[in-house]
């Protein structure tokens, strides 16, 4: 344990007759609120906490043997003099210094221990043994409001280990811790911890058993240009070397490369090819970025080249039959990318202030994204932008009809194609993200990529799920949430769960209430990626949109996504659930 030398005092307190502990060895005393579990061993006597770390069972109900207290209901042991585990998916028991004085047994309750400092260290071992019963407790001592009730450090940590301990570098689990600690404002103050619980779990997960990740150097000579880095890494890229182009990423930090100048490096690799690895290098990049804006830029080395195997391991659509045939898709592309360096301006990197004009263009684009023709799609989307349409506005278009072909897509299609359309919405919003951060031609090929993949997703809209409309009634929020729930704990609710996020909404229903509620219900679920990502993407989205018709359907799209995903085993809750009793203080074992 973690000892606090600010708080080196003593407090002895009389507990016992020595007399009575000698009769049978061991006796169960409560010592200012504190149950201590006396043992006489060896001729000596111990004191620890009566509660087993791991799961609270009586230790008094244990046996000691050559020193070593063995708790009877999962077997955990523990240096009955120090407290400390030997097996660590429990914890060290809180050992009570004693004294004996003229046959009165005394006991010292005052704390020696930082109990953020020791939780701190065991969330490390819950990393790296995967252990999400450690991992939550840890949590919950590092975001309890009496202590330090701040998500950063151990959001920190997370990250930090899975850029470290994952040998293929950026994957699921970081991209899930990420998600959930953006959800973090939209939940409720009880839920926080458990999503922050959700995400640091993933990245457990997602690294264990895989090797670490060594980095390279930056080159010797710091004086390389920042324009020359940028061309060399794509290069490597080009021809899969994962190598020499992450010595071009950490050299381009070294020179002092800063987080625009790194977007437009980064993002300019992932769409020199076609909508590569169905878009989730994009949205781990996106991601990536966010997570520094939360943690420093002290960190960019580490996270940004975590990044790089992604990129140079990539599939690339140019080599897809359905972006070949029957329409060359590719072909249709680079002839629009050709032409795209005359057209923008730094003008385009600007949203425009004219919200007619906006709503404008969404208008006429939105029938052209969502139809069957790509070659009037590509000259849609010149057209707008040659009207100046700017850069983000045109991928929000774009990320909102990615958003519609889950909002209105058909149960009547195979269960996996839920992921075709959440693929091209997740990779959409990070476009659209990252043309906020880092506005450039190389990126905007990228909504051209998008509106490419939502054209190749109209199949799952034949016939199209029919949008929610407002039925005139003004929502009763407790009950329309509590309804929402009920339905979610059914399977395949999809239609019946989008209606009633719309009817709540349009019947003007607490916005924030419902996004809360919406996190609350994804995070009773086992942990998911596609659903963490989409329902993530669309608290984004809301953000944007909010109380418009836009905002509900983006919001219907998330929770039909739910909906067809739940209810789910739940385990995860479980184990959250069993460390946050322990946390409070209440019984897990009851005795018959």
């Amino acid at each position: 344990m973690t000892t606090l030398t600010a708080l080196e005092n003593t407090k002895f307190i009389r507990a016992a007759r020595l007399v009575d502990l000698q009769k049978i060895n061991y006796l169960t005393v409560q010592v200012e609120g504190h149950t201590v579990a006396l043992f006489l061993h060896e001729g000596k006597v111990y004191g620890v906490d009566n509660r087993c770390p791991h799961m609270g069972f009586p230790l008094d109900k244990g046996s000691v043997n050559e020193g070593i207290l063995t708790c009877y209901w999962h077997y955990a042991r523990f240096d009955i003099a120090s407290g400390g585990t030997f097996d660590q998916f429990a914890d060290d028991v809180r050992a009570f210094p004693v004294e004996v004085r003229d046959g009165e047994i005394w006991v010292d309750v005052a704390p020696h221990v930082d109990a953020c400092a020791h939780q701190k260290e065991r969330l490390h071992i819950g990393l790296e043994r995967d252990i999400p019963l450690v991992i939550s407790k840890a949590v919950l001592t590092l975001m309890d409001d009496d202590r330090a009730g701040d998500a950063i450090e151990p959001f920190r940590t997370g990250l930090i280990f899975g850029t470290q301990y994952r040998e293929r570098g950026w994957g699921q689990g970081l991209t899930m811790h990420v998600c959930m600690m953006n959800m973090l404002p939209y939940l409720a103050k009880e839920d926080r911890p458990r999503a922050l619980y959700h995400g640091l779990s993933a990245v457990a997960r997602d690294c264990a058993g895989s090797p670490p990740r060594f980095g390279v150097p930056p080159l010797p000579d710091a004086s390389t240009d920042l324009a020359t880095l940028k061309r060399w890494f794509r290069k490597f890229i080009e021809v899969r070397d994962s190598e020499g182009a992450e010595r071009c990423v950490i050299s381009a930090i070294r020179t002092g490369a800063d987080h625009r100048q790194m977007a437009d490096m980064l993002f300019a690799a992932v769409t020199d090819h076609r909508y590569i690895d169905i878009g989730h290098p994009a949205d781990f990049t996106n991601k990536a970025f966010e997570a520094l804006d939360i943690v420093g830029w002290a960190h960019a080395e580490t996270v940004l080249t975590s990044l790089v195997m992604g990129y140079a391991n990539a599939s690339r659509r140019e080599e897809s039959n359905a972006w070949r045939s029957p329409f060359d898709l590719i072909a249709i592309l680079q002839q629009a990318f050709a032409e795209l360096p005359a057209i923008v301006t730094p003008a385009h990197y600007s949203q425009p202030a004219n919200p007619q004009a906006l709503q404008q263009r969404r208008e006429m684009l939105l029938p052209l994204l969502l139809g069957d023709d790509p070659q009037a799609i590509v000259d849609g989307l010149l057209t707008v932008l040659r009207g100046g349409c700017g850069l983000e506005e045109l991928a929000a278009t774009v990320t909102y009809a990615a958003a519609l072909r889950v909002a209105r897509f058909h149960t009547s299609n195979e269960f996996g194609d839920w992921d075709t359309a959440l693929h091209t919405f997740t990779f959409a919003n990070a476009i659209q993200q990252g043309l906020r951060r880092a506005p450039s031609v190389e990126l905007l090929r990228g909504v051209f990529d998008a509106a490419m993949s939502v054209y190749l997703d109209r199949f799952l809209n034949m016939p199209a799920a029919k949008l929610p409309t407002p039925n005139g009634l003004v929502s009763d929020v407790g009950a329309a949430l509590n309804e929402l729930t009920g339905l979610l704990d059914r399977q395949q609710q999809v239609n019946q769960a989008g209606q009633k996020v719309a009817h709540y909404l349009y019947g003007q229903g607490d916005a924030d209430q419902l996004l809360a509620h919406l996190g609350k219900l994804l995070l009773r679920e086992d942990r998911d990626f596609h659903t963490i990502q989409t329902v993530e993407a669309a608290f984004r989205q809301y953000k944007t949109l909010s109380q418009t018709p836009e905002g509900v359907n983006v919001l219907v799209a998330a929770i039909r996504y739910l909906a067809a995903h739940a209810p789910t085993v739940r385990a995860q809750g479980q184990t959250y659930q069993i460390a946050y009793r322990l946390h409070q203080g209440a019984r897990l074992f009851e005795e018959e």
